[in-house]
């Protein structure tokens, strides 16, 4: 039997199908990257990982496709909607790590904008730190795909609108998609492109930390070359590791690392095959990019990365144990 939508939040949706009818005839509107969602628990979860990432009216209403007025009503009536009140996250940052999808709304990068125009959130999750008010670090997994055709190296896939993907350049428009989220076995999402190649990224917290996981499948004809794979961790939403410089980075392949103002705390980011760790000072930001094995027809192949977090002032002991324990694969299939 159906629960019934309380009256509030009934009239807000109906007030977010207008609002979303009437952006969708604007393209200019586009530039937000708004998801509509209509479905009344669907819509919970997602006010409530917005309020967890702390998200005003105005980055609600971009998410949702909506605008600041028609956001701040809709938030205003989950507060009288008690499946709302149960369906909220425990307090990111009170002593453990969380990870939730990115919901898209903020830019998660300070600068450097223009190289990431419409930044996508399917592949993007928010790693909360576990200290208290710590924030979180965006990872985009991946940013970028880049692999061999024709001679060339040429991009398959791009978490942003920046230089032109293969697909741009065919006129072909891949959908957009969302995290598949399960209680046990974490994050995970399949994109399959038009030429019968497959990525998977998955990412669950484990061992002190988050494993990622990331794998390509070729069900082509023809062997997948060169599969370079740029990982992102995106440092504006971690409280006191914002700074645009790279003179607080340590890059140690196969990790990344940034430590906070104080110097006192850190943020890992790694993965094995990792052919390249480096970070980009104007978003700021951590990489550490692995180039995925040759895949030839049928088969798949998978590198594993980490995310943790680290206090103390010294991170090179960290690092040697964490080389050794960071890329376990996932007990789940």
């Amino acid at each position: 039997m159906k629960q019934a939508v309380p009256k509030a939040l009934l009239c807000a949706l109906l007030m977010l199908t207008f609002v979303c009818a009437v952006r969708a005839a604007d393209p200019i509107n586009d530039i937000s990257e708004g998801r509509p969602i209509t479905d009344p628990q669907e819509l919970r979860y997602w006010l409530a990982n917005m309020n967890a990432h702390h998200f005003t009216a105005e980055e609600v209403g971009l998410s949702l496709g909506l605008s600041t007025n028609a956001a701040g009503a809709l938030i205003d009536s989950s507060h009288s909607d008690a499946e709302f009140a149960a369906t909220s996250f425990d307090p990111p940052n009170a002593g453990q790590i969380v990870v939730l999808p990115y919901p898209g709304g903020r830019h998660p990068r300070i600068g450097f904008l223009e190289g990431a125009v419409r930044p996508q959130r399917e592949t993007k999750i928010s790693v909360f730190a576990p200290w208290q008010d710590g924030g979180y670090l965006v990872v985009d997994l991946p940013e970028a795909v880049w692999h061999h055709q024709d001679g060339k190296r040429q991009l398959l896939y791009l978490a942003h609108t920046h230089v032109p993907t293969i697909w741009d350049k065919q006129g072909v428009r891949l959908p957009r998609q969302e995290w598949d989220r399960d209680a046990k076995t974490g994050l995970s999402l399949t994109r399959e492109f038009p030429n019968k190649v497959a990525m998977t990224s998955r990412a669950k917290v484990a061992d002190g930390g988050v494993r990622l996981e990331f794998r390509v499948t070729n069900h082509s004809t023809a062997p997948l070359t060169g599969l370079h794979i740029q990982m992102c961790g995106m440092l504006k939403g971690l409280t006191g590791f914002a700074e645009q410089t790279n003179d607080n980075k340590v890059f140690s392949a196969p990790f990344a690392t940034c430590r906070n103002s104080r110097g006192n705390r850190w943020v890992v980011l790694g993965f094995d095959h990792c052919v390249r760790a480096w970070g980009n000072a104007r978003c700021p930001c951590l990489h550490a990019d692995p180039q995925v094995p040759d895949c030839a027809p049928g088969e798949t192949q998978i590198v594993h990365g980490w995310v943790s977090f680290f206090e103390g002032e010294e991170i090179a002991g960290e690092l040697q144990r964490l080389e050794k324990v960071a890329f376990e694969p996932m007990l789940d299939p």
